[in-house]
């Protein structure tokens, strides 16, 4: 099977995504070729899983200060590239298209009469979960940015509904953590404010990524480069994770019983809707804003909830070969029966 694979490379998760279906992929001698979209090519990192892969331009939201900024984003935005883009592709060749929330694949298949299958968490959203945040346009975003024919919506819980749990990595649980080691991603804020969050807390060592490093004039907090290997060495052995309210973070935290602290993102309907499930399932903490308070108040919290989650990637790339039948109750209850949540203490 020759499969073109369009994913939104603004976020990192959708990337750790793609790189774990890319494994099960070629495992299974699929011929797959991949698109990213969202950001320059110099600023990917770790995408060597990928055997190469195209870069074009796509559409992407701007942030500020932690919000989303829609003015910005359409200031910025380059819609006759992104007209150009989609009419370059060429999807002939494809035996099938998949987009993990990529526009240019999704509106190339459009144009060509393609049918793309949908793979991520935004197309959960087509499902009755939690959602909070959301407004016209916000809504609208969700149904037309990156449309699929077929979705297959990913979450940390069925919520009752035709929905898979996350496409993670599912790593041997850590033998030993340290319970005062916090990793910090908050890749949107501003990162001397976060350091100056961070400082008064002098009982615990605080890992910070960041797209923007800079030299740290605290001995407990560390500023790091964005990187896959470097960043999932720290999350490993770590107590817990400051965050956005990003869904695959999350998605790892949780498979590794990590405390969970999640600032999302102002104006971004998707990550106020996971910080609404978030606590609404019990699986993390949530602060609206950068707060010192609830930083402190739940660095003082000694569990957190551990999911065992299957390995999704292989499911669906089963499900591919087997020719894409319907996902019916009994094989959606199948996958789900195979999720264990456990409470531990730290």
């Amino acid at each position: 099977m020759k499969i073109f694979y369009g994913v939104q490379g603004t976020g990192n998760g959708h990337i750790t995504r793609a790189r774990v279906m890319a494994e099960a992929l070629y495992a299974a001698g699929m011929d797959v070729h991949f698109q990213f979209t969202g950001r320059t090519k110099d600023s990917y990192f770790d995408m060597a899983v990928f055997n190469g892969f195209q870069v074009r331009t796509g559409l992407t939201f701007n942030t500020h200060n932690g919000q989303v900024s829609y003015l910005k984003t359409a200031i910025e935005a380059k819609p006759i590239t992104f007209i150009r883009d989609i009419q370059s592709l060429d999807l002939s060749d494809y035996d099938l298209v998949i987009s993990d929330f990529e526009p240019v694949t999704s509106w190339a298949a459009k144009r060509q009469n393609k049918q793309v299958l949908g793979i991520g968490h935004q197309y959960a959203f087509g499902h009755t979960i939690p959602r909070a945040g959301s407004d016209p346009l916000a809504n609208l975003v969700m149904k037309y940015f990156a449309p699929a024919d077929r979705g297959i919506g990913l979450h940390w819980h069925h919520f009752g509904q035709p929905i898979l749990p996350p496409i993670i990595e599912t790593p041997a649980m850590p033998h030993t953590f340290f319970k005062h080691k916090v990793v910090v991603y908050l890749p949107f804020e501003d990162t001397q404010e976060v350091f100056q969050l961070l400082a008064p807390f002098k009982d615990f060592d605080f890992y910070v990524y960041t797209p923007d490093v800079q030299d740290s004039p605290h001995k407990h907090i560390v500023c790091k480069a964005l990187s896959r290997a470097g960043f999932m060495q720290d999350l490993y052995d770590c107590g817990g994770i400051i965050s956005n309210a990003g869904f695959e973070l999350a998605s790892e935290a949780l498979q590794l019983g990590k405390k969970i602290l999640a600032k999302p993102l102002h104006h971004q309907m998707e990550q106020i809707s996971n910080a609404a499930a978030l606590q609404q399932l019990g699986y993390g903490h949530v602060m609206k804003d950068l707060n010192a308070t609830a930083i402190g108040n739940w660095l003082k919290i000694d569990h957190a909830v551990q999911i065992t989650y299957p390995n999704v990637a292989q499911v669906i790339t089963q499900w591919l070969q087997d020719g894409m039948p319907e996902m019916d109750t009994d094989f959606i209850n199948s996958i789900w029966d195979n999720v264990n949540v456990l409470q531990v203490k730290h």
